[in-house]
Parts: structure tokens; sequence; C-alpha cells
């Protein structure tokens, strides 16, 4: 997850970004076994459409794949992109996988079209609200959206997580909070959990090894930062599974 800052992050920073990440197997704290359990709260058939928006270098793309949907994988990273391509190939999944590079506000897809919108670990980069009033659009009746965020897991965050995240997500909610967001845009929360350690262990082992080895600069200064709060404050924070569908009762939000 980029951490940029208000002012957003320089070329050169960027740059020593994506260096740092890139052929990472994540992007954002997940698992196989995540996306597996989402996908049983949701229902999922083989056969579905699903569109995971936001979709990096594909890790959940592939177990949907394999759970028998057709997918369509969206980015703006070529990149990744361009990882989930051969992966699907080795896999035997390139039958059942397309890839497309689109902004997550503006979806190749039409409305009614797909059976399943998802999003692991992404949804912050367009703002939560803004997700959850477009892409229910997209579903076929009896549809379902599946995605995590992250999510305070306390009320009074330590100063130290706070000034953190009013940096790298100035928005984040609280689960409580998140859940009646769900509500006001009238869906309905199927299912919602915070995902275990070993989550972000998939996530952050990975890039520990990477920043370890890596020469000192302020974005490596930047990823020992994050990896030393959550090693002191984890408690605080998490990302959380939520499994939603459209709720046919409910009036739901309309933007103006």
């Amino acid at each position: 997850m980029w951490r940029g800052g208000s002012t957003g992050p320089s070329a050169e920073a960027e740059l020593s970004f994506w260096s740092l990440h890139a052929g990472l197997p994540r992007q954002a704290p997940g698992s196989d076994a995540t996306t597996r359990a989402m996908l049983d709260a949701l229902g999922a058939r083989p056969g579905q459409r699903a569109v995971d928006v936001g979709c990096g270098p594909g890790r959940s793309a592939l177990v949907l794949a394999a759970a028998g949907l057709e997918v369509l994988a969206v980015d703006t990273h070529p990149p990744f992109l361009a990882e989930l391509d051969p992966a699907a190939g080795a896999a035997g999944l390139t039958d059942r996988i397309r890839t497309a590079r689109a902004s997550m506000e503006d979806l190749p897809v039409a409305d009614g079209s797909v059976d399943i919108v998802w999003s692991e670990g992404a949804a912050y980069l367009m703002g939560l609200p803004a997700a959850l009033t477009q892409w229910p659009r997209l579903l076929r009746p009896g549809g379902g959206l599946a995605l995590t965020d992250c999510c305070w897991l306390t009320e009074h965050p330590s100063p130290a997580a706070a000034r953190f995240w009013a940096e790298g997500y100035p928005s984040m909610r609280t689960v409580e909070e998140t859940l009646e967001l769900v509500a006001e845009r009238g869906l309905r929360t199927v299912a919602h959990w915070t995902l275990p350690d070993s989550d972000w262990e998939e996530y952050y082992g990975p890039l520990r090894e990477r920043v370890d080895a890596a020469a000192d600069g302020a974005v490596v200064r930047a990823v020992r930062r994050e990896l030393d709060l959550r090693a002191a404050h984890g408690a605080e924070y998490g990302y959380v599974a939520f499994v939603l569908a459209p709720d046919p009762g409910a009036r739901a939000f309309q933007p103006a």
C-alpha cells in the first residue's frame, strides 16, 4: 500500500516504491484461504462471472478462476497484469481469466452484467463510499460483492498508529462504522471477519526480506516504519473481510 501522504509521492519515490514491491506475491495482507472463505460466504458457483477490481499480481483472481468462475482482472499497473497472464497459463486457467488495464472508477463492465464484484485491499484507493455506491450497479440479480479493507479495531488508537494512518488512509473507519456505511449504501452484510495475523505475514514476510536487502532510502525507511508499527500496534487495526449483497428492502444512498 502506498503511503505517500496528502501531497502524493514524488516520481523518484514512486519508482523506488514499485522497485521494492515488484514481483511480490501480494500487495496487501491476505491469503488463498481467506479468498476461498469469502467465496464460500458468497455461495459462489462455477460458471459465474466475476470482476476483480485492483487485482494486483492476481492471487485472488487465480483462486476465483480455480473455483470455476469466469474472471475479468482489472488493474492500472501494467506489470501486475504482465505477471498474471503467465501465472494463469501455468495454472491452466487461461480460458477463465481475462485482464484489462482500467481504472476502478471506470470499469469496462456493463451494469447488471456480473455475478460477483471482488476487491481485496484496493477499494480504499477509490474511496469506500464511492466503491459501495458504484460497484453494486454492476451486479446481476442475486449477485454479491466481496472486499477487504483496513479498519480500526479500537476507538482509541495510540498516537503512533493514528499518525501513521492519518497519512496512509485518513478516512479509515472502525468495523462498526464500515458496517453502518454498508447499510447506508443499500447493502446487507452477509459475513464479516478480521483477517488473521498470518494473512499479514503473507504480505509482510516477503516485503521484509526485500527491505532487509535494499539500500537505505526514504521509501525503505517508510516501509520499515510500517513494519515496526504493525509489530508494536497491530492489535489496534486490521484488514477485515466484508461479504455483501444488495438489500432489496433498503433504500440505497443516492449521491447528489
